[in-house]
């Protein structure tokens, strides 16, 4: 177990409604400045998380676990203050949520999963290992699996700004021990009817996080969770479709106020 430390966020907000939003696999927190603009922060106060190895918690040190993510998640909303509180995650911070649900559920008013990884991960077949394993040091290997999440239908330049960006918010080596995290666990009979409110969210396009997955396990496995499509959007519905992702969210969370 890693020494407690106190990851870097970001605040937007005052409202008396408190969430805490995690990224996912790609890069910090800045994957999220396309809602930016649209939050509604006299309803909500948004704390916006960087995993170790990521942003403003680059330099962290840690395990670069889920369990981990979802401690230091804790750890922030004690620090703040904040006995109960939403959460929202996207894709490994999706498999996070589902960390904190079975082991705090106590202290989540909501949660929304944002094309989420199940709690059961998601197994590499050897095509995808040697893939996925070595994304850390290659491009053109981030290239190919932006392009399968997203159904190769955006532009050469968004891809290639992704993968700069992943470079630039990401250290290499938290880069593929995440990647490991999100392959390689699975607490599936952990969470299992956890009765948190979960509103999962999948992207039309999104080729490995499909309505079908999430049917068979989140929805399976959680009794109050509950299933949406975004249209036009793949696996990054917060830079595809945010002002479509940041309606959905908070329609959801207010219900749960």
């Amino acid at each position: 177990m890693t020494e407690q430390k106190l990851v870097g966020h970001t605040v937007f907000g005052s409202g008396p409604e408190k969430v805490i939003v995690l990224h996912g696999w790609w890069g910090d927190h800045s994957a999220y400045a396309n809602i930016f603009p649209y939050l509604d922060t006299d309803t909500f106060s948004y704390v916006f998380m960087d995993y170790r190895g990521y942003g403003k918690s680059r330099f962290m040190t840690g395990e670069h676990s889920i369990k981990e993510i979802a401690q230091d998640v804790r750890a922030l909303a004690d620090h703040l203050g904040w006995p109960k509180f939403h959460v929202m995650g996207h894709s490994m911070g999706g498999m996070v949520v589902q960390r904190l649900m079975a082991d705090a559920p106590t202290r989540l008013k909501s949660a929304v999963a944002v094309t989420p990884v199940p709690a059961c991960g998601a197994p590499l077949d050897d095509e995808g290992k040697e893939l996925f394993h070595n994304a850390a040091s290659q491009d053109e290997n981030r290239l190919a699996i932006l392009s399968f999440l997203t159904s190769g239908r955006l532009s050469e330049s968004w891809y290639r700004y992704m993968v700069r960006r992943s470079r630039e918010t990401t250290t290499e080596a938290a880069f593929h021990k995440y990647m490991l995290a999100w392959t390689e666990t699975d607490f599936a009979e952990d969470a299992r009817g956890a009765e948190v409110p979960l509103l999962c969210l999948v992207g039309e396009y999104d080729q490995a996080i499909t309505a079908d997955a999430m049917r068979q396990t989140c929805l399976e496995w959680y009794p109050k969770a509950t299933l949406d499509v975004m249209a036009n959007s793949g696996h990054f519905p917060m830079m595809e479709t945010p002002v479509q992702l940041i309606t959905m969210a908070e329609t959801y969370m207010k219900k749960h106020c």
